[in-house]
């Protein structure tokens, strides 16, 4: 088996001599966040907004990042170039740091790792998927945490209700899914998408971009579950995932649309700007 190298205590070194201590409030407190980006034949896709969102994580965290942006894309460059996968997904973890009392920030570190990755689909899926509704609301959910601590909790309930993924929801609006952006195509054919209290992705980002770029009418908002169910059209999208119509949500069942569907188009379009042709 090939080596996989990876960056941590301020060097490349293999991934299996990486660790981190037991004393780090990431393995104390789970006090840490992380972006994920994927790589696509050597390119780092949508770097710069991923290293946005990571240097503002930090901040609201207070964990102070010694690299730079442009020494993490230096280090980000050569793993690429020593692990040589062909699809591949970088993680950028900032783990709380070294804290003898278990309860203060001290000198946090970054560690970056690689990994293989599948190719991603190009054709958009015809099944769909189903949610569970749950009413949730994450911490300091514009930051990207390493706290899934509800998610993961909540996978044999999941299971129960014959679901794939949970939509978290409050009194207001939904907000998220654990891992994705949620998406509605209204009666009237604008895309909606909640604006609060939820991690506000990449890929979300530039699904509304595609949205301004083809003239499409679209709206952030507070989307109440019961509006939610009425949709044409429901979608999560996310770095890996891209998008994944909803084929129901709780016993709520929803039609997939065909190809001329609002959700198939800006899939499309998604797989043309990771290569860039649009």
């Amino acid at each position: 088996m090939n080596t996989i190298y990876c960056y941590a205590n301020h060097q490349i070194k293999p991934l299996e001599n990486a660790g981190v201590p037991v004393s780090d409030l990431l393995v104390q407190r789970g006090y840490g966040i992380f972006d994920f980006l994927r790589v696509a034949h050597g390119k780092p896709l949508f770097i710069d907004d991923h290293l946005d969102r990571f240097f503002n994580s930090a901040s609201i965290m207070h964990l102070p990042i010694k690299e730079s942006r442009e020494e993490i894309k230096k280090i980000v460059a050569t793993l690429i170039e020593k692990n040589k996968f062909e699809y591949s997904g970088i993680r950028l973890l900032m783990a709380g740091g070294d804290a003898p009392d278990g309860y203060t920030i001290s000198q946090p570190h970054l560690i970056i790792i690689e990994q293989a990755l599948a190719p991603p689909i190009l054709q958009f899926s015809e099944k769909g998927i189903h949610l569970a509704s749950y009413p949730y609301q994450r911490q300091l959910s514009e930051v990207k945490t390493t706290d899934y601590l509800m998610a993961i909790w909540l996978q044999p309930w999941m299971k129960t209700k014959g679901a794939h993924d949970i939509l978290y929801y409050q009194e207001v609006s939904v907000s998220e899914c654990p891992r994705s952006n949620i998406f509605m195509v209204s009666p009237q054919n604008k895309l909606v998408t909640p604006e609060n209290h939820m991690l506000k992705g990449i890929t979300r980002k530039n699904i509304l971009q595609i949205a301004v770029n083809l003239g499409l009418e679209f709206e952030c908002r507070n989307i109440p579950l019961e509006e939610l169910k009425l949709a044409k059209e429901v979608f999560i999208s996310s770095s890996t995932k891209r998008i994944l119509p909803v084929s129901q949500i709780d016993d709520k069942v929803f039609e997939l649309s065909n190809s001329k569907s609002i959700s198939y188009i800006i899939f499309n379009q998604l797989c043309l700007l990771e290569t860039g042709q649009c």
